[in-house]
């Protein structure tokens, strides 16, 4: 596609993003950097001059979910015309690289997830710049959580990873690890606040570690407190903080600060040690649970949530066997259970032991319902409780929901409720339950 397809007018751009919070993030900021140009942005796939779709790499299904979203788009009237371009962003052109360029020859350009910061420049490449003295327009927010008037939304703290963890490709997609200066962090969430959100949920591939590596060193616990100060009437919340990372000074920031919700999501991947250290991880069961009963005894009544792998190469039935009796004793709330997915270019690829894709999905079903049998009863054990509410919206059949503190965004269920206004926190009587579902009753 040339730039003389839009003959003079503002070409309009659309996003679709595929994966976790973290590329929401990334296409909200390519969204707005492309606004600020001129160009206009959040129109219908179909109807656009530009297709970006930001992808998702991490794992092997995720590449094929974002294949499907390429060919699809591939497919689109305008874009199998050459009256549009496609675009393809994030993490399968930063993991990939060329080989990903001869084999999509449907993509106009690629960019990674370097490269985000000149998405201007590409898209100004495919379709030409915006129309002189044209005024950028935002028709839609290009991600559900990180829109104007949205109530809530995710600010990157940091981005990439120094763990290595055997079976992960984050640093073969996103790099060595670097914190955001605590001046850019801010400015993101006060941008999230002015556009209307109540709750900023703070993430990236390692939380715990920002701060670390700044000119002038300094820690999460610092970035909370400050934050928690200045926007007082906001929610905080903290995910993907590594067990090294949950240190007692952050622990006491948000026992201090009441509109930091006391919630943590600590990956621990598995807890028998010798599995561990293949993943190139440390810990144990044994330490993991001494790490959550310190958790609640400085922060009681904390919610918990960790993520494990099932099926990693070596895992015998003993330790799976381990892995889901921790999980009934361990006093987590949520757990996300994943298949151990063996990625090219990893070292646990190569590792002896393999299981086959039969057993590891048995593993984490089995798995599954041992943490949905004790995630149920622990969210069943909240009926009477008073909690805030923050809502979020309002369904086609006029059923008010939102979350309170104890639920994440997108990952823990809903709280249902009989009135309430979108953006409004409110305090409910928690009457019932279903699975991770609560129903409340405003007071």
């Amino acid at each position: 596609m040339g730039p003389s397809a839009t003959e003079g007018r503002t070409p309009r751009i659309a996003f679709v993003t595929l994966g976790c919070a973290k590329n929401e993030v990334d296409t909200d900021a390519m969204a707005r950097r492309l606004a600020a140009a001129g160009y206009e942005v959040g129109a219908e796939p179909e109807g656009a001059d530009a297709l970006v779709v930001n992808t998702c790499s991490f794992i092997q299904a995720a590449t094929e979910e974002s294949l499907d979203a390429i060919f699809e788009a591939a497919e689109l009237p305008r874009v199998a015309a050459g009256e549009a371009a496609l675009i393809v962003a994030g993490c399968m052109p930063a993991r990939y690289g060329d080989d990903l360029a001869k084999e999509l020859e449907e993509a106009t350009a690629f960019v990674p997830c370097s490269r985000e910061d000149d998405i201007v420049a590409v898209v100004a490449s495919c379709v030409g710049p915006a129309a002189a003295g044209a005024v950028g327009e935002q028709l839609s927010p290009p991600a559900p959580a990180a829109g104007e008037g949205a109530p809530f939304a995710y600010v990157k703290v940091s981005d990439g990873c120094d763990r290595f963890c055997s079976y992960c490709t984050i640093p073969l997609i996103r790099g060595r690890y670097r914190s955001f200066p605590y001046e850019d962090v801010r400015a993101e969430v006060a941008r999230a606040v002015a556009d209307g959100a109540a709750e900023v949920v703070l993430i990236g591939q390692d939380t715990g570690r920002w701060g670390a590596d700044l000119p002038e060193p300094t820690s999460l616990a610092a970035l909370v407190g400050r934050l928690a100060e200045e926007f007082p009437s906001t929610w905080l919340r903290v995910m993907y903080v590594q067990p090294e990372g949950v240190t007692d000074e952050l622990l006491d920031a948000m026992a201090a600060h009441p509109n930091v919700c006391p919630y943590l999501d600590v990956p621990l991947q598995h807890v028998d040690a010798q599995l561990l250290r293949a993943m190139n991880r440390t810990g144990s069961g044994e330490e993991f649970l001494a790490l959550a009963e310190r958790i609640l005894e400085r922060l009681p009544g904390a919610t918990l949530r960790t993520t494990l792998i099932a099926g990693f190469p070596g895992e015998t039935e003993k330790q799976f066997e381990a892995l889901c009796a921790f999980v009934e004793e361990a006093p987590f709330d949520y757990v996300g259970v994943f298949p151990y997915s063996r990625e090219e270019g990893t070292r646990a690829a190569e590792l002896p032991g393999q299981l086959d894709e039969e057993e590891k999905a048995e593993r984490a079903r089995a798995l599954r319902e041992v943490a949905d049998a004790v995630g149920a009863a622990r969210v069943s054990q909240r009926v009477g409780r008073r909690m805030d509410v923050l809502v979020e919206g309002v369904e086609e059949d006029g059923q008010v929901f939102g979350r309170a503190q104890c639920q994440a965004p997108e990952v823990d269920g809903a709280t249902f409720l009989d009135r309430g206004v979108p953006g409004q926190v409110v305090a409910a009587l928690i009457g019932d339950t279903l699975m991770y579902e609560m129903e409340g009753e405003v007071l």
